[in-house]
């Protein structure tokens, strides 16, 4: 078989891993799975590592499975983080789990002949086993001293805080987890980030126990950037994977927007490039910095990994229009669009479709009106950071208009022309406290 493990030393995917791992990887098929829990009902990019660790799997011949964490998502994985998580109720939890199964798919083949991957939800059976099942058959094999040496827990008994029973429990959940895989699919590999090696190592543990057979473990570094900035976070929030929750537009912007010590280390993590496409993208990098050649690549590869080729076309069209080729861009702006006096040929649907576009708002009430309420009231500023009202009068586009935000307003606006507005004006109007450009 082609060597995976290889592959993932070459693009820095290695952390920590079982002995014999590589060898097992290079010698037969092996099924191997990555846990996620749905505490949304979006996964984001910070998820990206573990879901295209599955897929490189399956790529060199071996069967992935991904959990949707039903049954631990209402407990809260207490790995890397400061504070215990707030508990989702049972719908919520289904209805994140839903969202989360499309995302996946877009990543993973589930009708491959011969290592199809599969999708399951660890509710059914951590939300079927009774506490003394569990207990008996899980909890005695875990002292309390072996659950207080993992650093996920050691690192919040040392907060102010401390942790609950809850989370303590919680690696003795995903334990269980595995020991279910391997019974049901003959999963022997756990692959995660490296703040998973004490919960991926304790599974390994229990199948040793139980089982007396051996399992392994894979971790991948935690994604840092140069700047200190958590990565996937932006001044906005999250970066997500749904593009209803960050679209398509600012999704292609997060990664053009890459700092170039970065660039190399995620064209290694989160594309299917291979080693020479890399190497011939580092050299543009370093030879052409300001043509950032590389961060195109990345930002076209990744996003039309999660949203498709279409997608990606009407990005940079956008782009284009909008000055920005070739070049960094300035934070994405979310749109809100006012249809003011609608007379009912705008629908709404054609602006829908937009990227940059957070939301559409039909007014019934006259332009004339909504202007001087505006003007008087100010209660319209907090709608958005950009406000485009359009409809059967003159069409009023409301900022902060800044030359960025007016660029991508006025693409908004176009839309509402074409979409079958008559009388199409720009104007800008703004509360006396601020100035127009």
């Amino acid at each position: 078989m082609a060597n995976l493990f290889e592959e993932l030393t070459w693009r820095e995917l290695v952390y920590d891993a079982t002995e014999g791992l590589a060898e097992l990887l290079e010698s037969q098929p092996t099924t191997a799975y990555a846990g996620f829990d749905p505490t949304a009902s979006s996964l984001h990019v910070g998820h990206l590592l573990p879901l295209m660790g599955l897929a490189r799997l399956q790529r060199f011949g071996h069967t992935p499975i991904a959990i949707v964490g039903g049954g631990t998502g209402m407990i809260g994985d207490p790995s890397g983080k400061s504070q215990e998580r707030n508990l989702l109720s049972s719908a919520q939890i289904d209805e994140n789990v839903a969202g989360i199964r499309v995302q996946l798919e877009r990543f993973l083949d589930f009708d491959s002949r011969a290592n199809a991957a599969r999708i399951v939800n660890n509710a059914d059976w951590l939300g079927t086993v009774d506490l003394l099942t569990f207990l008996r058959d899980a909890g005695k094999h875990f002292t309390v001293n072996y659950m207080l040496q993992k650093e996920s827990v050691n690192r919040r008994l040392e907060s102010e805080e401390g942790i609950s029973f809850t989370e303590f429990s919680y690696l003795l959940l995903q334990s269980y987890d595995f020991l279910q895989l391997f019974d049901r699919y003959g999963c022997t590999v756990q692959i995660g980030g490296s703040d998973q090696w004490g919960n991926i190592t304790a599974g390994i543990d229990l199948i040793r126990k139980l089982r007396a057979r051996k399992a392994h473990g894979l971790v991948m570094p935690l994604v840092t950037t140069a700047s200190g900035v958590k990565f996937g976070k932006t001044e906005k929030g999250a970066i997500w994977l749904d593009p209803e929750r960050t679209s398509p537009f600012a999704f292609y912007q997060f990664w053009l927007n890459t700092d170039d010590r970065d660039t190399l280390r995620y064209l290694k993590s989160f594309t299917f490039l291979s080693k020479e496409q890399v190497d011939a993208l580092s050299t543009a990098l370093r030879e052409s910095p300001e043509k950032r050649e590389a961060q195109r690549v990345l930002a076209r590869e990744v996003t039309s990994l999660v949203h498709g080729d279409a997608q990606i076309a009407r990005v940079v069209e956008i782009i284009k229009e909008m000055g920005y080729e070739g070049r960094p861009m300035p934070g994405a702006q979310r749109t809100t669009v006012g249809l003011v006096g609608n007379d009912g040929r705008v629908d709404g649907s054609q602006l829908e479709s937009l990227d940059g576009v957070a939301e559409i708002i039909h007014v019934s009430r006259p332009y004339k009106q909504v202007s001087r309420e505006w003007r008087q009231e100010n209660t319209l500023v907090e709608i958005g950071p950009g406000v485009v009202f359009g409809g059967s009068e003159i069409p009023i586009i409301a900022g902060p208009c800044s030359v960025e935000n007016e660029k991508q307003i006025v693409l908004a606006a176009q839309q509402v022309r074409d979409a079958g507005a008559n009388a199409l004006r720009h104007t800008c109007a703004m509360p006396p406290s601020t100035s127009c450009r």
